[in-house]
Formats: C-alpha cells, sequence, structure tokens
C-alpha cells in the first residue's frame, strides 16, 4: 500500500544543479530510511545517499561534498539537492524507503527519474 513518487530529473550541463524530490503516499505504515540510488547503462545500481528517520546521513563517496539529502518526515518526502553535477552522474535516480507496514520491513522503490549532464 505504499509507492514513491520521484520528481525534478532532467538535463542539466556539468557543474549545474538539479533539486530531485520523492513522495511516499500510502496508509498504514513507518519510514525507517529513505534514500537516493542511480544506476547507469551497463552498471550496478549504487547507493548516493540515504537518511533515517533519526536524520542519520549516509553518501556515496563520489557525490560527498556536492549532494546533500534532506527529508520531512511529517510529509514522508525525501529531496537530493545535487550540485556540481559531472558527467559521470548521469543515470536514472531511484527513490529508496525503508518501510514497516504490521511489523514487518519492506524496501520499496520508485520508478526512476532520468538524470542527465552533459553539455
Amino acid at each position: 500500500q505504499v509507492h514513491l513518487v520521484e520528481s525534478g530529473g532532467g538535463l542539466v550541463q556539468p557543474g549545474g544543479s538539479l533539486r530531485l524530490s520523492c513522495v511516499a503516499s500510502g496508509s498504514g505504515f513507518d519510514i525507517n530510511a529513505m534514500g537516493w540510488f542511480r544506476q547507469a547503462p551497463g552498471k550496478s545500481r549504487e547507493l548516493v545517499a540515504t537518511i533515517t528517520r533519526s536524520g542519520v546521513l549516509n553518501y556515496a563517496d563520489s557525490v560527498e561534498g556536492r549532494f546533500t539529502i534532506s527529508r520531512d518526515n511529517a510529509k514522508n518526502v525525501v529531496y537530493l539537492q545535487m550540485n556540481s553535477l559531472k558527467p559521470e552522474d548521469t543515470a536514472v535516480f531511484y527513490c529508496y524507503a525503508s518501510i514497516n507496514i504490521r511489523w514487518v520491513i519492506n524496501d520499496y522503490w520508485g520508478q526512476g527519474t532520468q538524470v542527465t549532464v552533459s553539455s
């Protein structure tokens, strides 16, 4: 009964910025953590950033200092501010949530939003 919807992807020049948003909607759930993963063609899906309900942060080394994850727990929304974007950041970005439903922990994924960094 949970689905995640991303928004904010697009085409940006190297050095530019984008802000991604993801909202978790449904009923009868509690969110343990939310975050972002990405997958480039021919590559495995990799962690970008996560944030727990209590605010513990985790960033991939490749984005540390450039990306900032934040959340609004009351609205079940997570954001990813991406600055100083590089061509190697090009990927489909997927929203992630770890959610409890009746004591059971489940992982949920959004459909993805394309981020393309190119001149």
